[in-house]
């Protein structure tokens, strides 16, 4: 790189990379000052990332109806909805994944043009070496020297748990075929020859309805007047399963709908206090903190829509150290109410307006909690609580789940409760009950996103970076101590999953365009 210019390196090339980088061009606009940036990524469209590859099946949606979808200011670039042909551009759609993709790769062509000098590198970044102040990147050769590095490679690889590595061992082998979910295309290129066959799924969550449509419209079937019309190519059966067997619950069907549950501007005010309390407090009394925030707004909107007022205590009681135990239905049933609560046909749960409430808040969430100096058991209990509430709160489209129940009475998904004991290794593959010899397969699909555990980071950039003290795990289990703008050691920066513990509500696409990318930039630029 020319000498004279602000040196950068950024390390994976997804939607968090481009949201920083327009952060970062923002901030350069009236600057004559040169910036020189190379990015690494072997695999990905820039812009787009693994997980909205261009070129992969429409088939997988993305969970945010178009109405919803903020994906920032791009200088001199249309937004979403003016990018999208008229067509496709109605509030009430949810997009596939690919759609978004492709948007988010022409926004980084766009971005290209502009004053920063912007270069990728397609080979894989396997080690960093700090000399004197700058840093050197390993990717094929040595790279650099670089003023400033930033980590942005969303889920690294990882270690497996011991029942997936088990797993894998097994496959090895044996006849069994182990993959996972994504990318959907080379899952479905897999499921044209699993006609007949049963397949079992790892999990219960919005991955396992991406590969619900792979394996049934995806191989030619198609969802009409409620009923499932197969194509013959589909497995015989499909077996989901989990530990509890709760599917996630859909969001409301349109904007009227969600309406019923927008909190007020006082009810907001009341949530940002409550948080910052909780942040300043300890790990007890963090989500009591949080919980007698929603009382007031959830108490307001049940009795406006007919809910029970008087179970809402209860269930918030439950929730602050067992969430999800307050729901022993089957997943058919749990779908059944979840879609009548999303349609408005039945009055919503309290989890279900506590669920819609913290997806409301989630920006108020971030804005408190990433910038804080938080202590780590207070900062665990946090996030356990806004976790626990994702299967409201990141909830699928109606459609999906709608379409999960139809497959569930069609009797061609049969959802199942199992454990980490539960599973058995057979000759051919697996058996999800020792006890019924229905439940054995030979196709197991992964669809369990593995935890943001730095101590499980197997990715050699990452693993090196650790082990010389680069970077320091927040606290056990979770993810990278950064600082507030994402730094972890002089002219080193890490932003997004693998952060998690110094930051909050990470794995939606808007954290990526948020306050965090703009803290990273006006930062690098003061130390520059």
């Amino acid at each position: 790189m020319d000498d004279n210019r602000i040196s950068i390196a950024v390390i994976g090339a997804g939607p968090r990379a481009l949201g920083a980088l327009e952060a970062l061009a923002r901030r350069l606009k009236h600057s004559d000052h040169p910036v020189g940036i190379d990015i690494f990524d072997p695999d990905s469209d820039p812009g787009a990332g693994p997980n909205f590859m261009p070129d992969d099946s429409p088939l997988m949606l993305l969970n945010l109806p178009l109405r919803n979808l903020d994906l920032g200011q791009a200088s001199a670039f249309p937004d979403l909805t003016d990018w999208l042909a008229p067509a496709l551009a109605s509030p009430e759609r949810y997009p596939p994944r690919a759609e978004i993709g492709s948007y988010l790769a022409a926004r980084f062509n766009a971005l290209a043009t502009t004053s920063l000098h912007l270069r990728v590198i397609r080979n894989r970044a396997t080690a960093l070496h700090r000399v004197g102040n700058r840093w050197h990147i390993e990717a094929g050769r040595i790279h650099g020297p670089y003023d400033e590095v930033l980590l942005t490679q969303g889920q690294p690889e990882s270690l497996p748990d011991d029942q997936l590595r088990g797993w894998q061992d097994h496959a090895a082998t044996s006849p069994a075929e182990l993959l996972n979910a994504y990318p959907g295309t080379r899952l479905l290129d897999a499921a044209q020859n699993w006609a007949g066959r049963v397949v079992a799924i790892r999990g219960l969550g919005l991955s396992t309805l991406d590969v619900m449509r792979l394996m049934t419209i995806g191989l030619g079937g198609r969802f009409k007047d409620g009923r499932y019309h197969p194509s013959g190519r589909e497995p015989s059966r499909i077996i989901p399963f989990s530990p509890d067997g709760q599917p996630p619950i859909p969001k409301p069907a349109n904007a009227a709908l969600d309406a019923l549950f927008e909190p007020t501007e006082a009810e907001t005010a009341a949530f940002r206090d409550a948080l910052q309390t909780a942040i300043r407090g300890g790990s007890d009394d963090a989500t009591n903190r949080l919980c007698a925030a929603f009382v007031t707004p959830a108490t307001r909107i049940l009795r406006q829509t007919g809910g029970d007022v008087d179970a809402l205590h209860d269930w918030l009681e439950t929730e602050k150290t067992d969430p999800g135990t307050q729901d022993s239905r089957d997943t058919a049933s749990a779908l059944r109410s979840g879609l009548a609560e999303a349609n408005g046909t039945a009055p919503p749960s309290p989890g279900y307006v506590t669920g819609q409430l913290m997806r409301k808040w989630q920006n108020e969430l971030r804005k408190g909690f990433n910038p804080a100096r938080i202590a780590p058991e207070t900062a665990k209990a946090i996030i356990g609580f806004d976790e626990g509430l994702k299967r409201y709160s990141y909830g699928p489209p109606v459609e999906s789940a709608a379409e999960l129940l139809t497959l569930i009475e069609a009797g061609l998904v049969q959802p199942r409760i199992a454990g980490e004991d539960d599973v058995t290794t057979t000759p051919d593959g697996w058996q999800l009950d020792r006890d019924d010899p229905d439940s054995a397969t030979g196709i197991m699909v992964d669809a369990v996103l593995p935890s943001p555990d730095l101590a499980k980071v197997s990715d050699p950039l990452l693993a090196g970076l650790l082990k010389k003290g680069h970077i320091k795990p927040f606290a056990d289990g979770l993810g990278a101590r950064t600082d507030a703008d994402g730094r972890v050691a002089p002219g080193l920066s890490l932003l997004g999953r693998m952060a998690i513990g110094s930051v909050i509500a990470v794995d939606s696409l808007h954290d990526c365009f948020g306050a965090t990318a703009d803290r990273w930039a006006k930062a690098v630029l003061a130390r520059t």
